[in-house]
């Protein structure tokens, strides 16, 4: 019936059917930046596509589809047998797919890699956060099963590849795998060496029974799972797959589905293993040194996950103010609004060129940059997760009440902006790695500011960040009542450096005014206004120019 009380006006079309990749300047002059000229143009083109993919009303629709029919765990067949399998949407395989065969979890052994894939998570994540869980894991485990080239030889294979097969079957006899992992336990968290779950070891060399369980174990419906148990020798780690090679299930019993704030797409676990069949990674008593190289990968994803949740908010804002009319004119013109909008937009493009710097520094694998890792990792793990809470929650109010209701998407990416930064490792756990990085690995503080200085010089409130900060690691007696605020400075002070050295001018002052020169308050909006504030907003709109 058509309306007859009034006339619809003054409304926001939808940001649909746009490059998510090529709109984004920050992200495509990293690639630019990271990736070798005779690379480039075809990892252009693989970013391209993908990026029309998550810009398309299609990837919009399944992103939506996956989080309203969140999936359901069925533990038992009609009989009575176990089969402990998880039903997930179609829409679900479908995001999935498209990103395995867009090689989302194919990074270590291709050309600059890790940028490519670091690069297509960002753009791919900005459809739908959830089904990246089991894309970062898989990506995650191929450190860790290095440390057995048998194992390596059996399983990289199949997690690089880029063709998505769901379905529980042995994986002989499918074309590319899933993995998770489950490490943290109801006793400890992340106090992972208080474990109980229990490896006894069998005749064959490297083959044990695992009886305990798992408080967290995300995507349960993966091939196979990396895990810590303690087997004679201490805290090991160990694969379990879902199936084994005969074609029977293992014993993997899923006794229900976390019922989260946001990730609703995502099924999370908890599991009971009773006599579960498992393979030794690595050596006994040494699962946490085994285990460490995936951890360190997916806090990276957690870095790039945020990244692209903070891009996607501030795409929508500045979107929405482009075409809203407010007392006389366009929301984005106002003073006020731009402000807001331009420190969203800094906020943003600083953790999109920290992870792709982060992302470099795995491809150019080198002595130093492994040193660079060891400290940037947690310290970018930290600062930029805990951002995107502050940073989404601006950007829907820049949206008003609109912003505020399911179908405009702004509340499934709030709801999804904390769990990056409790993932892998809350806040005070990020913080607590740096300072034993610090303390322990004198090379992996030289490397972090030799990175630091190449941008000394260039700004004087960098430089002063910087004679500061130094001072403040100085004294690492008594640091750890102090160590998130020491965290910070070095998170700030190493996007202030690179923004420098890459961004734009008016990037790179606004934000060194505000968050390293001290002209800045205590909410997004109040940057000095004699910046060129309208510039950084024009930078960071998503519509073809």
């Amino acid at each position: 019936m058509a309306a007859t009380t009034h006339t619809v006006t003054n409304q926001v079309p939808p940001l649909v059917g746009y490059d998510v990749f090529a709109t984004d300047r920050a992200l495509t002059e990293a690639v630019e930046r990271h990736i070798a000229p005779e690379i480039l143009p075809e990892a252009q083109t693989e970013l391209g596509a993908l990026g029309l993919s998550a810009g398309s009303a299609q990837a919009q629709q399944w992103g939506a589809q996956a989080n309203e029919n969140p999936p359901t765990l069925h533990t038992h067949d009609r009989y009575g047998h176990r089969v402990d399998e998880v039903e997930f949407h179609p829409a679900w395989h479908r995001l999935l797919g498209h990103a395995v065969s867009g090689g989302l979890t194919d990074a270590w052994g291709r050309p600059a890699g890790h940028v490519r894939r670091a690069a297509g998570f960002l753009v791919w994540t900005q459809a739908e956060a959830g089904h990246g869980c089991p894309l970062s894991m898989t990506h995650a485990a191929v450190p860790a099963l290095r440390t057995d080239p048998a194992l390596a030889a059996e399983w990289e294979p199949l997690l690089t590849s880029h063709v998505y097969e769901e379905g529980l079957r042995p994986a002989s006899q499918k074309a590319g795998v899933l993995f998770g992992m489950g490490m943290t336990e109801k006793q400890g968290g992340t106090d992972v060496r208080s474990n109980t779950t229990r490896a006894e070891p069998l005749a064959a060399d490297g083959e044990y029974l695992l009886t305990g369980h798992k408080w967290f174990c995300s995507a349960p419906m993966s091939d196979g799972f990396l895990v810590l148990a303690q087997a004679p020798g201490g805290l090991s780690c160990f694969l379990v797959p879902r199936v084994l090679p005969d074609g029977a299930r293992n014993v993997f019993a899923i006794q229900r589905l976390k019922d989260k704030l946001g990730n609703r797409s995502n099924a999370s676990s908890e599991v009971e293993f009773d006599g579960t069949w498992a393979r030794r990674v690595g050596e006994e008593g040494r699962g946490v040194r085994t285990i460490i190289e995936m951890v360190a990968a997916t806090r990276l994803d957690c870095v790039v996950g945020s990244s692209a949740l903070m891009r996607q908010a501030v795409a929508q804002a500045i979107h929405h103010t482009a075409y809203r009319s407010a007392f006389g004119g366009l929301l984005i013109e106002k003073p006020l609004m731009r402000n807001v909008l331009a420190d969203l937009a800094l906020e943003s493009e600083a953790a999109t060129t920290l992870a792709l710097r982060l992302a470099a520094a795995y491809d150019a694998d080198t002595e130093e940059e492994r040193a660079f890792l060891r400290i940037a990792v947690p310290t970018a793990k930290y600062w930029v997760t805990k951002r995107c809470s502050a940073v989404v929650g601006e950007a829907l109010e820049c949206l008003g009440g609109n912003g505020y209701v399911e179908e405009s998407g702004m509340p499934r990416l709030l709801r999804e902006a904390p769990l990056n930064s409790i993932w892998e490792g809350s806040g005070n756990v990020q913080a607590l790695d740096v300072l034993r990085a610090l303390q322990r690995e004198p090379q992996a503080l030289n490397a972090f500011l030799q990175e630091v200085g190449k941008a000394r010089g260039a700004d004087h409130r960098l430089d002063a960040a910087i004679k500061d900060l130094l001072t403040e690691l100085a004294d690492l007696d008594s640091v750890e009542a102090r160590a998130r605020r020491l965290v910070e400075r070095m998170a700030l002070v190493l996007q202030g450096s690179l923004l420098l050295r890459w961004a734009p001018p008016e990037v790179a002052d606004a934000f060194c005014a505000s968050r390293l020169g001290g002209d800045w308050g205590s909410a997004f909006g109040t940057l000095p206004h004699s910046l060129d504030l309208a510039s950084v907003v024009e930078r960071a709109r998503a519509q073809d120019r």
